[in-house]
């Protein structure tokens, strides 16, 4: 079979999911498009495996990964995703429209199918400081590109229900170019999630329990299944599928690289299909509704389509044998065939180094009640975290780290501009000695750290400051930096090579003692304001509920 003809075909066990069928059967591609789908005899088969469309991811945050688009693509195509639903809300907090415009032209440089989203929430909140703003008028500008497939996830939900003129003029700029809104709610449910949602907001990727999902898909909103890194509600939510196999998605939301050498959407599959999930509706959340929902240029193995589809070796692990995308073989013998492409960095980066003591939190500075101070519980495999309140420890009329009881210093430093810097504790990360910090720190991406001493705060830190961005950690006379120099957000090199610095980065973190199974991806949570209950912001210590400083 050679793939440089214009015109080939590939027979195996084709997956039919509209018909609920599987058969032998021809593709016959012709210029990167179906030009037809045959029944033939099972002795005519010249493929092992199963025929089946791409998967999609339908809802992620390709800077998560720490690698530019066109890297993330080298990785992904190893396990038959062949698009994504990507929302450029990163890298837009840091750059703006520049940054939306690096993810699409990047993406560009490779056989791959990104469907950008036009950034509905740049700065998320005016509780942090971020890098740009996109206002309405610049998000009617992006709404009317043909690159972009959506409005990105509408975090701002009291916006929403309190008809913010700024925020209403986004969605109607969206609804009248024909494109979806994708929401951003959790925990939202009864008349306020039905008004949200009648606001014309048709997904929502935030659901952590199935009473809440359940909730939202009676008033018509698709809810999408998110497993990534940090965030994990798989468990929780695939029993939606037996019930409701239209209104279902699948995505990561923010995968890591070491999880994505692993793994994709595949993973999902398999793990659907080990709980007893009807095959064509596991399939369907992972290949077709994503196609039908947001309206993709991605083929569905229908005579017309383009020719997007992967060979698997069973319908029980899906391990991926080749992939193909605009009828382009990407992989052969388990390697990508998409190759690096050079790229210039862009990115907004203006903070001077920090000393230990502008570490300090005087007793005077931080509220207490009678020797209790408010700490941030991390949960791992959440977004969300507790407000606990316990017996702070002190020294020489300071607030200081408590290592024995797992309270450790958190801290926010302002990225682009000279501030004072934001203090606070935190429990959970499990660290008895060291520091890890990140300019990856959603949603405006300053500097955030945790550590067990000012001291190794301060390191760490710098670390970061010095590479203008990255992730860093430091114990004693260790260190070690993963740089990021694409917005403080990503690297541009290799995606395998990022992945294994990231693995040795990541086991030196756990090593300090912590038992969270992605310490820097939960850590670069700890300053998302929009998800409850109490965060940490470049302006200091939020609480969720109530939408104020504590």
């Amino acid at each position: 079979m050679d793939m440089k003809q214009n015109t080939y075909n590939i027979s195996g066990q084709l997956v039919d999911i509209f018909k609920k069928k599987i058969y032998p059967a021809e593709v016959v591609v012709e210029n990167g498009i179906i030009l037809s789908v045959n029944p033939v005899a099972e002795s005519a088969i010249n493929t092992r495996g199963y025929i089946l469309p791409g998967f999609i991811d339908s809802h992620v945050h390709i800077e998560s990964s720490m690698l530019i688009p066109s890297e993330f693509a080298k990785l992904a195509v190893v396990h038959g995703t062949v698009g994504t639903v990507s929302d450029p809300h990163e890298i837009a907090n840091v750059c703006g429209m520049e940054g939306v415009d690096f993810m699409i032209n990047n993406g560009n440089e490779v056989p791959f199918k990104f469907n950008f989203g036009a950034p509905s929430c740049v700065p998320a909140t005016i509780f942090e400081t971020a890098g740009a703003a996109l206002n309405s008028n610049d998000i009617e500008v992006l709404i009317n590109r043909k690159e972009i497939k959506y409005l990105s996830e509408m975090m701002n939900f009291p916006g929403v229900l309190f008809k913010d003129p700024e925020v209403m003029k986004k969605i109607a700029a969206a609804h009248k170019a024909g494109k979806p809104v994708d929401g951003h709610a959790p925990g939202l449910r009864g008349a306020q999630a039905k008004e949200y949602i009648e606001a014309g907001i048709s997904t929502d990727h935030e659901c952590f329990t199935i009473e809440e999902a359940l909730d939202k898909l009676q008033h018509g909103m698709k809810i999408i299944i998110r497993e990534g890194s940090a965030a994990k509600n798989f468990e929780a939510l695939i029993p939606l599928l037996e019930d409701h196999p239209d209104m279902v998605l699948f995505c990561s939301d923010d995968k890591h690289p070491d999880s994505l050498v692993n793994g994709h959407i595949n993973q999902l599959c398999a793990r659907a299909i080990a709980k007893g999930i009807d095959l064509f509706n596991v399939l369907q959340a992972a290949c077709v509704n994503p196609v039908k929902h947001y309206r993709l240029d991605i083929g569905l193995l229908n005579a017309g389509d383009p020719a997007d589809f992967i060979v698997v070796e069973d319908l029980v692990h899906f391990k991926v044998h080749q992939t193909y995308i605009n009828g382009q073989a990407l992989l052969k013998d388990g390697k990508s065939l998409i190759e690096s492409v050079a790229s210039t960095a862009i990115n907004q980066f203006s903070c001077q180094p920090v000393m230990p003591e502008q570490l300090a939190i005087p007793q005077n500075s931080y509220p207490s009640d009678q020797g209790k101070i408010p700490v941030i519980e991390a949960l791992d495999g959440q977004l969300i975290t507790n407000k606990i309140y316990v017996t702070g420890k002190t020294v020489a009329e300071q607030w200081v780290t408590d290592t024995a009881n797992d309270i450790l210093k958190m801290v926010v430093v302002n990225r682009y501009n000279q501030a004072p810097v934001a203090r606070c504790f935190i429990k959970n990360f499990g660290f008895t000695s060291g520091a890890i910090a990140s300019t990856v720190a959603h949603d405006s991406h300053n500097i955030v750290a945790v550590g067990a001493s000012d001291e190794a705060l301060a390191r760490a830190i710098n670390l970061v400051i010095e590479a203008e961005g990255g992730v860093s950690c430091v114990d004693g006379n260790n260190e070690k930096l993963l740089p990021l120099p694409v917005a403080g957000l990503m690297s541009a090199s290799d995606g395998y090579l990022v992945a294994e610095q990231y693995t040795a980065i990541d086991a030196m973190a756990k090593s300090l003692g912590s038992t969270l199974s992605a310490p820097f991806m939960t850590l670069s949570f700890m300053a998302l304001l929009v998800i409850p209950h109490l965060k940490l912001s470049d302006k200091g210590l939020f609480d969720g509920d109530s939408f104020q400083f504590v």
